[in-house]
């Protein structure tokens, strides 16, 4: 009986994974025969379980919705790793407020000893505030529904400037990245990867067909061009600036990591960017070489601001106020 129950435990998990599976996946899976799977599914709808049934040679079974929630089989540490996972998303812009209320909900259920544990966990740390954009939860489930699914994806979106437009993409990765949501997908119209900031999305449901997964870019690779696409859709002010220094002493002197083009041995160039020209000047002041600047008014403006602003302290001469008394 008990091996029994842990089966359909298990098969209760597998048709939660993902939405269909065939007789022969499920019975490989669980080390039986599909006339014990078949047996098992009836179980389970007898439990309450919503299991659909897709006949023929290949013949599956999908999980369907409104189905009660499983039995909870988590061992201590897996509990705590819950829980200190949902504490830690409680400051996650977007999915905060969902976190708490879920975190509530568990430590109800939970014996005191680990209600010691997370609750030692929690005095002893400080969640920072998030500043990010909010993000509806059902928006996030929904991105990550098409990216477990492989379903195309078309949405709303307005970009940084104001504009807003439709796109199709094959979704592949959610990333949170500095207070915000950012989906890495193939843009079916510009046939290329692309970076989407999901606060700026508003998907169009049903969502379209299913497609086979495209090889992703090796994890490096992917981590830099996700870096480069966050980077660049949160800039509103972007320079060319060719330096009179090598490479290597560029990214030396800069806090943030950045594509540069080698000019020479003593000559590079790369392209930085930022919300306010005076943060750029701030970081080209870094640099200690002389520099010139391409395609950048905005900048070339606060740098010249800057330049007089520094010329005339370091002429001015400070006449501290003479002050006068009575005598004592």
């Amino acid at each position: 009986m008990w091996d029994t129950s842990a089966r359909l435990l298990r098969l209760l998990s597998l048709l939660q994974g993902r939405p269909d599976w065939t007789s022969a996946e499920l019975a490989e899976r669980l080390g039986v025969t599909t006339r014990t799977v078949r047996n098992d599914v009836e179980r389970l709808r007898a439990l309450g379980y919503p299991v659909h049934a897709r006949p023929g040679v290949a013949g599956g079974y999908r999980l369907g919705s409104g189905g009660a929630l499983p039995p909870l089989l988590l061992d201590d540490d897996e509990v705590v790793a819950v829980a200190v996972g949902l504490r830690t998303a409680a400051s996650v812009t977007g999915i905060g407020e969902t976190s708490v209320r879920a975190l509530a909900k568990l430590q109800q259920i939970l014996p005191s000893r680990l209600r010691h544990r997370i609750s030692a966990f929690q005095a002893a740390t400080v969640a920072m505030p998030s500043s990010g954009p909010a993000v509806d939860p059902e928006v996030l489930t929904a991105v990550a529904g098409a990216c477990r699914d492989r379903h195309r994806l078309a949405f709303d979106y307005r970009t940084h400037a104001g504009s807003a437009g439709r796109r199709s993409v094959e979704p592949y990765r959610l990333v949170h990245h500095r207070t915000r949501w950012y989906l890495v997908a193939w843009d079916l119209d510009r046939d290329d990867w692309r970076t989407f900031r999901v606060d700026r999305m508003d998907p169009r449901t049903p969502t379209g067909p299913r497609f086979t997964p495209r090889p992703l870019p090796p994890d490096r690779e992917l981590m830099d061009r996700i870096s480069r696409g966050v980077q660049e859709a949160t800039w509103r002010y972007r320079a060319r600036v060719v330096v009179e220094a090598s490479a290597d002493h560029v990214r030396s002197r800069l806090p943030i990591a950045v594509d540069i083009e080698e000019l020479g041995p003593d000559r590079c160039a790369f392209s930085p960017g930022s919300d306010h020209p005076e943060m750029l000047a701030l970081y080209l002041g870094m640099l200690d070489a002389d520099f010139s600047v391409a395609d950048a008014p905005e900048l070339v403006a606060v740098l010249g601001k800057l330049a007089e602003r520094y010329r005339r302290a370091a002429v001015a001469r400070v006449h501290p106020r003479s002050e006068t008394g009575g005598q004592l």
